[in-house]
C-alpha cells in the first residue's frame, strides 16, 4: 500500500528520483546559506553585507521548503551540506566569491529547469517555480551590486602592512 499523500501522487518522475533531486537542491541551498552568512560576517562593505543577508534569507527559506516537500513525499532529508561550501570559502577575495556564488545560483536554476517539467503536483511545482524566480532575481541582484572594490577575506581585513610606504 502506498501512503503517499494524494496531492503528490501525480509526479511524472519516480518519487525516489524527485526526492533525490530535492535532496541535491537542499544540500546546495544549505551550502549557499552558510557561504552567504559567513561572507556577510567577513565583509566591511554595507552593500555586500546587505546582498549576502538577502541571499542568505532566501537560501534558508528554500531549505525549509525543500525539507517540507521531501517529508511530504515520504522521503528522508539529507543531513549533508554541498561541496560548494568548501569550494566557495576557499576563495579569499569576496568579489570573486560572489562571482562563484552566482555560478552556484545558476546551477540551481538549471537543476530547477530540469526538474519542474517532470513534476505534475501543483503545490510542489508552485514551490519550485517560486524558488526558480527567486534564484534568477538573486543572480540579477548580485550582478547589479558593485563588488569591484569588495574587501578580501576576514584574514586580510584587519591586516596592517609590515612597514609604511
Amino acid at each position: 500500500m502506498n501512503d503517499t499523500p494524494l496531492h503528490h501522487a501525480t509526479v511524472h518522475a519516480a518519487k525516489d528520483e524527485v526526492v533525490a533531486s530535492l535532496n541535491a537542491l537542499l544540500e546546495a541551498e544549505r551550502a549557499g546559506a552558510r557561504v552567504t552568512l559567513e561572507t556577510a560576517r567577513q565583509s566591511r562593505r554595507p552593500a555586500i553585507i546587505e546582498l549576502m543577508q538577502h541571499i542568505q534569507h532566501d537560501e534558508a527559506r528554500w531549505c525549509a521548503m525543500l525539507l517540507r516537500q521531501i517529508r511530504e513525499l515520504g522521503g528522508t532529508a539529507s543531513p549533508r551540506m554541498g561541496a560548494f561550501y568548501e569550494k566557495a570559502m576557499a576563495i579569499e577575495d569576496i568579489a570573486e566569491r560572489i562571482v562563484f556564488l552566482n555560478r552556484g545560483q545558476g546551477w540551481v536554476v538549471r537543476k530547477l529547469h530540469e526538474l519542474i517539467p517532470r513534476v505534475e503536483d501543483a503545490a510542489l511545482s508552485a514551490d519550485l517555480h517560486h524558488m526558480l524566480s527567486s534564484h534568477v532575481a538573486n543572480i540579477t541582484l548580485a550582478n547589479s551590486t558593485d563588488t569591484s572594490s569588495a574587501d578580501t577575506s576576514s584574514a586580510d581585513a584587519g591586516a596592517l602592512p609590515d612597514r609604511a610606504p
